[in-house]
């Protein structure tokens, strides 16, 4: 197999088990916007769009409150995921050691990435990060924008790292090799075996394992 140079990570329920901590955030900043209760199903639908597009799909007419309450609860709450998955930052560290090129390429928006960033300590392993955006799902749009960043290194030499179906397809669109992340408690390994990763890993150490054997 091709030396990997290039790893490019997804953030949320890749790095770390930041999805339950989304939803509760969401959940405490739109309900009392909106006099309902929302489900997390109802939540996860809006999914794809930075979180500004959720509370647009959902909120519409109180926006502006919502992003601030929602960035606000964001903050406060992150000690519900305080921080990244055992085994993350050992394979960052070893990634910078191998002088691995290591970029995201989120959906979250730039507010949020930076607040989970401070609280994990991990920005600066990342050379470059691409966020979500408001109006749709961006992730082929970002993975473009990190290989234009370092097109000294081909595409068979790249792989993206994410654990959602829209993850595989858009790395797909872009023409790079796919891991499926299947380590966090939110993770449908069935749903990601049907789109045919390039690899699927259920945890951590598995993945630290393959990697180092193909950088």
């Amino acid at each position: 197999m091709t030396k990997i140079k290039l790893v490019i990570f997804d953030l949320d329920g890749t790095l770390a088990n930041t999805l339950p901590l989304c939803i509760t955030a969401f959940r405490k900043s739109i309900e009392p916007l909106i006099n309902r209760s929302l489900s997390d199903e109802e939540i996860i639908s809006t999914f794809g769009p930075s979180e500004e597009g959720t509370i647009m799909a959902l909120a519409p007419m109180r926006y502006e409150e919502g992003v601030s309450n929602y960035l606000k609860f964001y903050k406060k709450l992150h000690a519900m995921c305080p921080v990244t998955f055992d085994g993350i930052e050992g394979l960052l560290v070893t990634l910078k050691e191998k002088s691995v090129i290591v970029a995201m390429v989120t959906g979250k928006g730039l507010h949020s990435t930076n607040i989970s960033l401070e609280q994990f300590g991990i920005a600066k392993y990342f050379q470059a990060i691409e966020t979500g955006i408001s109006t749709g799902p961006r992730k082929a749009e970002g993975m473009n924008s990190i290989l234009d960043l370092f097109k000294h290194i081909p595409k068979q030499e790249v792989i993206y790292v994410g654990d959602a179906p829209s993850d595989i397809n858009a790395s797909r669109e872009v023409g790079i090799r796919v891991v499926a992340a299947a380590w966090a408690e939110t993770a449908e390994p069935e749903k990601l075996k049907k789109l045919y990763p390039d690899m699927l890993f259920e945890d951590v150490s598995a993945f630290n394992n393959w990697l180092t054997l193909n950088i």
